[in-house]
């Protein structure tokens, strides 16, 4: 006797939709026993992480502002995780971009002018792209594993960073600190209003999303996306190169991480520096599953974990809580995510 996993004939699309919610649902209560165990209160938790954030003005611009690299990342990824390919490198691809774009604006520092910026995003989004595809032709060419290639290669475009803002690049005159120089107005971001927070970068993840939206709904391309992930013998069959769809989905991942971390160099922090993420990267996985690899769900689900990593600077004032206790919310948000997607495809039956 015992317990197997069978799949499922049929997903409904209700069941789908109602996954998500319970695994954060699920998530929400756990963090709840741990906090009420650790002697905080339920109601300031809830003020800090849900009603803060959402009741002011530099609350909800701040929250838009963490899911704009959230919402780039986890469209690229729904790219690869769609076609059975796994993208654990994604920050690696965000340092990259930050660093590709960041190198534009150290070497046009005080020459100024309108075409600066364009080719920093350019830059950022080819660094993302080259840094992406060196998983994807060790796959190819030696098929190693995706998933160790693209996470070993994080510490790799970390270190990097870290050797040219304490080295070759520094900024001369900032008294020994590990730091570029400050960008130009002409190589930053600029608000949508003067004196406001909210950039042009929120633009560019809407314009992502709604890319993906019609690449992956509406295209040849995002049917041999499909085909790859889910049935690639078929997909084989049907003329489909999936060493060549490896090289793309890769490609694009990575080029949305790498513009990501351009954009969030250029606009927010404005200066190269050792640590440019918040473990945006990381994070975009779960806001990729939580949206259930769908670019609209992971907007959504981008608002909401943003949400959560605001609350989480303000509980560590309030609540006298650790940062990495939101790490392990985060982590048991995916375990929780994970689970109910299994549930969802699957059912438990007895076995003889």
């Amino acid at each position: 006797m015992g317990l197997m996993l069978v799949p499922r004939p049929h997903v409904s699309r209700l069941r789908g939709v109602l996954t998500p919610l319970a695994a954060f649902a699920v998530a929400l209560a756990i963090a709840a026993v741990v906090l009420t165990a650790m002697g905080k209160s339920l109601v300031v938790a809830f003020q800090v992480y849900i009603a803060e954030p959402l009741t002011s003005a530099w609350g909800v611009q701040e929250v838009i502002l963490k899911a704009v690299p959230l919402t780039l990342i986890a469209i690229g990824l729904i790219f690869a995780i769609r076609a059975n390919r796994w993208n654990i490198g994604a920050e690696g691809q965000y340092v990259m971009g930050g660093l590709f774009g960041g190198a534009v604006a150290i070497a046009t520092h005080g020459m100024g002018g309108f075409w600066v910026l364009p080719l920093m995003l350019i830059a950022g989004v080819a660094g993302g792209i080259l840094y992406g595809l060196v998983p994807a032709l060790l796959r190819n060419r030696f098929g190693i594993s995706e998933i160790l290639s693209s996470l070993m290669l994080v510490y790799v475009a970390e270190l990097l960073l870290d050797y040219l803002v304490r080295g070759p690049w520094r900024d001369p005159r900032a008294f020994n600190f590990p730091k570029s120089v400050n960008f130009d107005a002409a190589a930053t971001l600029q608000p949508f209003i003067e004196g406001g927070k909210l950039h042009w970068g929120v633009a560019l993840a809407v314009l992502a999303v709604l890319a993906a939206v019609i690449l992956l709904g509406r295209s040849l391309f995002g049917f041999a996306v499909a085909a790859t992930g889910e049935a690639p013998r078929a997909a084989n069959f049907a003329g489909f190169n999936e060493k060549l769809l490896t090289l793309q989905v890769f490609a694009i991942s990575g080029g949305l991480a790498g513009l990501a971390g351009i954009v969030e160099v250029s606009a927010n922090i404005g200066q190269l520096q050792p640590s440019i993420s918040q473990g945006y990267g990381f994070t975009a996985i779960i806001v990729a599953f939580l949206g259930r690899l769908t670019p609209v769900g992971a907007l959504l689900s981008a608002v909401v974990l943003s949400m959560l990593l605001i609350g989480s600077e303000t509980a560590q004032i309030m609540l006298k809580l650790p940062f990495d206790m939101t790490r392990a919310f985060m982590g048991l948000l995916l375990l929780c995510v994970l689970a109910g997607e299994a549930m969802t495809r699957y059912r438990l039956v007895r076995r003889a």
